[in-house]
């Protein structure tokens, strides 16, 4: 089990494989973004997406599924996360675009209330097929701490 005090500053990691479909990005949109744009390729040639493209808020569920299958293949003590900072939709997401994402670890910081939890900022980017990223985003991310007595050290 991968605790806070086994993750390292500076740490990058290449991983997933998530293949955006049609009726998935049809379906989240209709669900939770229903810009037409989302949802009709006749509204989306008007835009500058110039066809049917992916809500961000769906880039970053894609993104987050990538991530949680990731910690899950080698179990993470994760308690969840405790915010985003600077997230930004770098381009647009298409059907039959396949994504992959990228991650770094900024920053570790233990919790001075809670000496059983650290915090992990996290720079997540996914790319598509092309190499291109198309999302940034810094998750904060809660850790159990192996050994909640140790001094607390700030790193990053």
């Amino acid at each position: 089990m991968i605790h806070f005090e086994d993750l390292v500053t500076g740490t990058v990691e290449r991983f997933g494989r998530y293949a955006v479909t049609r009726d998935e990005v049809i379906e989240f949109a209709g669900k939770y973004d229903p810009h037409p744009f989302h949802l009709s390729d006749e509204a989306a040639a008007e835009t500058f997406f110039g066809r049917l493209s992916a809500s961000g808020w769906h880039t970053c569920s894609m993104t987050m599924a990538m991530f949680v299958a990731h910690i899950h293949d080698t179990p993470h003590a994760s308690h969840g996360g405790a915010g985003i900072d600077d997230l930004r939709w770098l381009k647009p997401v298409y059907p039959g675009d396949v994504l992959t994402m990228e991650t770094e670890i900024l920053r570790k910081q233990r919790s001075r209330s809670r000496a059983d939890l650290g915090r992990i900022w996290t720079r997540m980017t996914t790319y598509n097929q092309d190499g291109v990223a198309v999302l940034n985003m810094v998750a904060i991310g809660l850790y159990a701490v192996r050994d909640p007595s140790a001094p607390i050290a700030d790193e990053g």
